[in-house]
């Protein structure tokens, strides 16, 4: 089983790589209001049951893929 997980940073908090990115496509005449830079990350579980992958995924996340003070995530899983 996959779970796909996307990390991003959370509103207010400032985003340099996506102020930079949006101010590339601006200068390259694209109508853009905002641009926000995350990561995208995929991790390939053994078999276990939805309750018990939910779970160790959150832990996975709160312990150490994402930082709770800046950072916020969603994750869902590919069969």
């Amino acid at each position: 089983m996959k779970v796909l997980i996307d990390v991003t940073l959370k509103e207010g908090i400032m985003d340099p790589q996506g102020n930079a990115v949006k101010d590339g496509l601006i200068k390259l005449g694209y109508d853009v209001n905002n641009v926000r830079i995350g990561k995208h990350i995929e991790i390939e579980l053994k078999d276990l049951e939805i309750n018990k992958a939910e779970k160790l995924v959150k832990e996975m996340c709160e312990k150490f893929l994402v930082n709770p003070v800046i950072e916020t995530y969603t994750f869902r899983f590919e069969v």
